[in-house]
């Protein structure tokens, strides 16, 4: 059946539906197709409307977490700019205090490294151990310069840690700086 019959049939039956012409069976066939219609309209509005909730949902969560990640970031660094403030303090007396006395002033700087230190490490820093003699592993060292090996027991080894490495847990904040020899 081409398209221009379709067209003509369908026509027609609705002629035939106006006039009041058409027998039961088409009535009873047009009734059950409005309900299906009417059943699938109803369903089509319930997934709009749960689209709609959903995306709104979505949204909101969307909006909360980028809230939250801003709050985050904006005070992540408050605890430990709190633990920093007596070592702050610290100094602000020894430059007060300073003397003309070095022994003075080298055990003042001992105390103020060692509660850096100490407040560091409470929080997670760690010193990365590396000697002279280790391997040398890009994981952890930072080449900064090859030199002819003293011995021949230290080639492709560190021969002397320039700076100290740190890691925060697992992670490396700073690689150790070291020089390599050849």
């Amino acid at each position: 059946m081409n398209d221009q019959e379709e067209t003509v049939e369908k026509k027609e039956n609705l002629e035939a539906k106006v006039e009041g012409t058409t027998d039961q069976a088409s009535e009873d066939n047009n009734d059950s197709a409005d309900e299906t219609s009417e059943k699938e309209e109803v369903e089509q509005v319930d997934y709009q409307d749960k689209y709609l909730r959903l995306y709104a949902e979505f949204d909101n969560f969307r909006k909360r977490t980028m809230r939250e990640r801003v709050d985050l970031i904006m005070t992540a660094s408050q605890d430990v700019i709190e633990k920093f403030l007596p070592l702050l303090d610290d100094f602000e007396r020894a430059d007060k205090n300073a003397s003309d006395d070095a022994d003075a002033m080298k055990e003042g700087m001992k105390l103020i490294h060692s509660k850096l230190e100490s407040t560091l490490t409470s929080k997670g820093l760690k010193v990365m151990d590396v000697r002279s003699g280790d391997d040398f592993n890009v994981d952890f060292h930072e080449a900064i310069t090859n030199i002819p090996a003293p011995t021949p027991e230290l080639k492709g080894k560190i021969v002397e840690v320039v700076e100290s490495g740190y890691k925060l847990g697992d992670k490396v904040l700073r690689y150790a700086k070291v020089v390599i020899g050849q």
